[in-house]
């Protein structure tokens, strides 16, 4: 389940140096869902994630 508080999360990868900028929603857990899996160079454990409430 998530709460209805909807974050700006920016996903930096320090392998490529590439930055996403996504909308998403904190899960119970405490983390964050925003549909995103991995970067285009194919990193999906070493990301760099920061959230701000909209």
């Amino acid at each position: 389940m998530t709460t209805d508080a909807r974050y700006r999360i920016v996903i930096r990868c320090p392998k490529c140096g590439e930055k996403y900028i996504l909308r998403g929603r904190q899960k119970n857990d405490g983390e964050y869902e925003t549909g995103f899996k991995r970067c285009v160079c194919g990193n999906e454990e070493e990301l760099v994630i920061e959230a701000s409430p909209e």
